[in-house]
């Protein structure tokens, strides 16, 4: 039933509520291809209407808080602002490195969508505009939104990392009191008679992020009692890895019987554990909240609509956040590719070296969609010798211009891949080196030694941009990565080349083999 006391909204009120409303569709813009392509984030789909349904809720069936007219809710309003400011600040300079579909720009986007809208919640809950209160259902329908965004690569690479690990070793535990015999390394469980990894997809990140985002939802709608709330928000993670380790469990144990897991198994099973953690979620919320618990707001004081200076204020604060997005989104366009060929990777690695035993990796192109690029190349050369085989490997990627950034290529190198695969980062004296092959002396390389058990690996790689080789920066660093994009960051118009050579022995050892010469002489004319 209408009220008598509703008033029209003010001009500057309504159009706030305009420039709101394009912030939740160019969020959805945003992040619907990361919601298309990432399985992890696949609960994005529901967002934009779970948003206005917690809005709803807020209005008719929360606590009806105002914000008074004080000084500190127009400093809170100002903070917010200038929060999301700064972070699209952060996400147009990201984006001028590594594009604006990389998940760290996602992220950076979509905190800076959340903060405009907490200075619009900010705005509407005041005491004399009352559009929406301000209270815990109003706080989720902002905050859910992270939830639907990526993670920054560090922390996704870390915490995928932690669990697969984490999984993996209490599912050979599991295995151990089941009597099965297996072994572990790294995340790959040997068993008897064939081995089953536990791979990004089955860490339980999906489940982790999904029943979370259920925990806080069913927490806004289904219960009214704070405590409750925390309950059904403290328990949705441990639920989460407690269902994703019963699954991988089931899944190597089916391995185990010789039952083929890839496919409908492992889907089957991943789904199985979605759903089954949302309902036992939203089982415990109905159980948690008493009969009659929930009771509708009373109506609203009447509002005297006045003082609309603050509202301009956040209508200039929001056309700025669309100017500066305009702006970045000019600035980072991508220059018209290069008609530059291609090189032949595969002519610049010999298919035969005299005393080498030569394998060509053709499984390397399972990783193009996942690196943006179909020309790749990898080689690997063994031979036996007195003290032992030696072994070495040289792995190749190009992108055209304008395919990649900068920092999308320098996302893959072996620090961020190789630890996921069972191998360990051990420290050495100099990560960045001079290194000679023949009588010539390369541009500085990137080394590493890595190790699986007693085995080493000592890698060295390269990242060449428009046919110079660029300082390695560490993908994982934000202010590495910002200082990029300040620096080079507008500049997509160059073709880019990594090299990467991997050795079970240390390149003093390497540099004057003929294969080796015969390789980097073949990269020169690229830069190197």
């Amino acid at each position: 039933m209408p009220s008598a006391t509703t008033q029209p909204l003010p001009l500057a009120v309504r159009l706030n509520l305009g420039l709101l409303a394009l912030v939740v569709v160019a969020l959805t813009l945003v992040l619907w291809p990361q919601w298309s392509h990432n399985p992890d984030l696949s609960h994005g789909y529901f967002m934009p209407v779970l948003f206005l349904l917690l809005l709803h809720e807020a209005r008719t069936r929360g606590t009806r808080r105002y914000l008074p007219p004080r000084e500190w809710r127009g400093a809170l309003m100002g903070a917010a602002l200038a929060g999301s400011l700064l972070c699209l600040a952060a996400a147009g300079l990201y984006a001028a490195t590594i594009g604006w579909a990389h998940a760290l720009v996602g992220f950076a986007l979509a905190t800076a969508g959340v903060l405009a809208l907490g200075a619009g919640l900010v705005a509407l809950s005041a005491d004399e505009v009352r559009v929406v209160p301000f209270n815990w259902t109003a706080l989720t329908a902002l905050g859910l939104w992270l939830l639907c965004a990526p993670i920054p690569p560090g922390t996704y690479s870390r915490l995928t990392l932690a669990l697969q690990l984490s999984v993996s070793e209490h599912v050979l535990a599991a295995l151990h009191f089941l009597g099965v015999a297996a072994s572990r390394n790294g995340n790959i469980i040997e068993l008897a008679n064939t081995s089953v990894g536990v791979e990004e997809a089955c860490s339980g990140v999906r489940s982790l992020i999904s029943c979370v985002f259920a925990g806080f939802f069913f927490a806004a709608t289904l219960v009214h009692r704070a405590w409750a709330r925390g309950l059904i928000i403290l328990l949705a993670a441990p639920l989460a890895l407690v269902m994703n380790f019963l699954r991988s469990l089931v899944l190597t144990l089916l391995a185990n019987r010789g039952v083929d897991i890839t496919g409908t198994w492992h889907d089957a099973t991943g789904f199985a554990v979605l759903g089954v953690t949302a309902a036992i979620l939203g089982g415990l919320a109905l159980l948690l909240e008493r009969p009659g618990a929930a009771t509708v707001a009373p109506p609203a004081a009447p509002a005297s609509r006045r003082g609309p200076a603050r509202e301009y204020a956040l209508t200039a604060g929001l056309a700025g956040l669309f100017a500066l997005a305009g702006l970045f989104a000019v600035k980072t366009a991508g220059a018209e590719r290069s008609g530059r060929p291609a090189p032949d990777l595969m002519a610049i690695l010999p298919a035969a070296a005299e005393g080498w035993r030569v394998e060509t990796d053709a499984e390397i192109f399972q990783f193009s969609a996942q690196l943006e690029t179909e020309f790749l190349a990898q080689r690997t050369y063994f031979r036996r010798t007195d003290h032992g085989e030696v072994q070495l490997t040289v792995y190749l990627a190009y992108w055209p211009a304008g395919q990649s950034s900068v920092s999308g290529v320098a996302a893959h190198t072996p620090d961020a891949c190789w630890p996921g695969a069972g191998w360990t980062l051990a420290p050495i004296d100099a990560p960045r080196q001079y290194l000679a092959v023949g009588n010539r002396v390369l541009a500085p390389a990137e080394a590493r030694l890595f190790r699986i058990g007693d085995y080493p690996q000592h890698v060295w790689f390269w990242h060449l941009y428009d046919g110079r080789p660029l300082v390695h920066t560490d993908p994982r660093s934000w202010s590495r990565l910002l200082r990029l994009g300040w620096e080079d960051g507008f500049r997509r118009d160059g073709d880019q080349l990594f090299i990467r050579v991997s050795s079970n022995r240390p390149w003093p050892e390497l540099q004057n083999e003929p294969l080796l010469q015969a390789i980097f002489s073949r990269l020169q004319p690229l830069g190197l």
